[in-house]
Parts: C-alpha cells; sequence; structure tokens
C-alpha cells in the first residue's frame, strides 16, 4: 500500500511529493534546548511555513518556539498530516503503532524517521495500514536540498562550485 519496497533509497520526486502534501507536523522528541537537533530543525520547517506540534512528555505544558508542548500524539487537538520521529529505532515502532491508531481521527499521512532511525517491521506495519514511510531522512535536510537552498551549506544545490567564473573584457 505505501509507494516504497526498498526504504533504502527514495527518489527526489517521492521525497518532493511528500514534502509537498504535508502542512502540519507533530514533531516527537522536540528539545526545548535550542542547540538539539530537532529545535532547528522544528524552527526551519515553521520559517517554510508549516505548522509543527511539539511532543515531549517532560516538556508537556511548555512552549517550544512559541508552540504548546504536548505529550503524546493523541493530546493534539488539530488534525496533522506527518509524524516526525526524533527518537531511537527502537522506540520509533512504538511511536509508528501511536500514529496508525490516530490516522483516521488525525488525517495523518506520512510516518518520517530522523536521521539513523530506521525500523522495518514499523514500516510495514505503517504501510499496511495505508501509511507513506520515510525512514533515516531529514525533513530540513531533504527540503534544502530539493529546493536548492544554501542556508543548510548548499550541497548538492548546483549553486556552490569552484569553477571560477569567466570574465569577459571588452
Amino acid at each position: 500500500m505505501g509507494g516504497i519496497d526498498n526504504h533504502d533509497s527514495y527518489s527526489d520526486a517521492y521525497l518532493r511529493r511528500q514534502l509537498n502534501s504535508i502542512k502540519a507536523v507533530a514533531l516527537v522528541g522536540a528539545s526545548p534546548n535550542w542547540n538539539r537537533p530537532s529545535y532547528f530543525v522544528m524552527k526551519y520547517l515553521q520559517e517554510k511555513g508549516y505548522r509543527i506540534y511539539p511532543v515531549n512528555p517532560r516538556a508537556a505544558g511548555t512552549e517550544i518556539l512559541g508552540e504548546k508542548v504536548y505529550a503524546s500524539l493523541a493530546e493534539i487537538p488539530d488534525n496533522y498530516d506527518m509524524v516526525d520521529i526524533f527518537r531511537n529505532s527502537e522506540v520509533a515502532g512504538a511511536i509508528t503503532d501511536e500514529a496508525i491508531d490516530l490516522k483516521d481521527s488525525k488525517n495523518i499521512k506520512l510516518v518520517w524517521m530522523q536521521l539513523t532511525v530506521r525500523n522495518d517491521a514499523a514500516a510495514l506495519r505503517a504501510e499496511a495500514a495505508g501509511l507513506q514511510v520515510i525512514m533515516d531522512r531529514c525533513p530540513k535536510i531533504e527540503f534544502g536540498r530539493l529546493n536548492c537552498e544554501l542556508s543548510w551549506g548548499g550541497f548538492n544545490s548546483k549553486v556552490i562550485t569552484a569553477k571560477r567564473r569567466k570574465v569577459r573584457i571588452g
């Protein structure tokens, strides 16, 4: 049901389609610490127009980047399209199962597991339930790469070059 047989690689078209289809993200493992990767991924996605719902049981009830923090996916009062998992691969299974249970009531379409996070059994369950799955990737990095942005380093943007510009005289 999901569109990927091999989660070792994803086409740019698939990643672009997924990023363009979502508007709201539940970010599980969101950190209030400004120097944690989840914090700057949240900030970046907010700046790109995504609505972010941070999920962190230890920070529940506080705010991260102006958004109320929730203890679980089920506590988020609104619908969201994507669950972005900033937790380890083992815990990603239970989070994916919660996303599967909530997919219809919250309108979830995509489970995204962050860099180094991979749980193939959970991916199979999610796809069997009709969800799309991306593993071991970062939406911030993929968004920047696919949109040729320099803000995250310029890698693979075809904009930065070590070649000298040809100077015309006359």
